[in-house]
């Protein structure tokens, strides 16, 4: 299984309910690096998992959606503690639905070719000693 890995980053606010989340109930920042790593079976005819530009410019695309934000103000995430571990599978459901629609594939942009994307790794740095991923298969999709 070959792998590209592209990293990026994004800063958020927001709070947690419940007891075991213990001072981080109260409002807090915290700024993720974010690894998206992608796999295939096999390079494409141009020798590549996908273009590396590409990838960056998904994930940024995605990462600015939430750059800047309260999460505790986003209506989409009302209820739900936006721990690293959930926003490691936003992040992933987000890009892997950029990829079904086509935005990695080979109508895209010439070496780009996202159809043979298999897998997908996303990981939230929190800090130098803590993170989270979310991984799974990506649908298979039309050449």
């Amino acid at each position: 299984m070959y792998a590209v890995n592209v990293r990026d980053h994004f800063m958020i606010a927001h709070s947690f309910r419940g007891a075991v989340f213990g001072p981080a109930q109260r409002m807090h920042g915290a700024t993720y690096v974010v690894d998206l790593e992608m796999r295939r079976d096999a390079l494409d005819a141009d020798g590549i998992v996908v273009d590396i530009g590409l990838a960056t410019q998904v994930l940024r695309e995605e990462l600015a959606t939430l750059n800047f934000q309260n999460l505790d103000d986003l209506p989409e995430f009302s209820g739900r503690n936006t721990t690293t571990e959930f926003l490691a599978r936003v992040i992933f459901d987000r890009v892997a639905a950029r990829i079904a629609a086509g935005a990695m594939g080979s109508q895209a942009l010439p070496g780009a070719d996202g159809p043979g994307l298999r897998q997908m790794r996303v990981t939230l740095h929190e800090s130098h000693v803590a993170w989270a991923s979310f991984e799974g298969n990506l649908p298979a999709q039309a050449a």
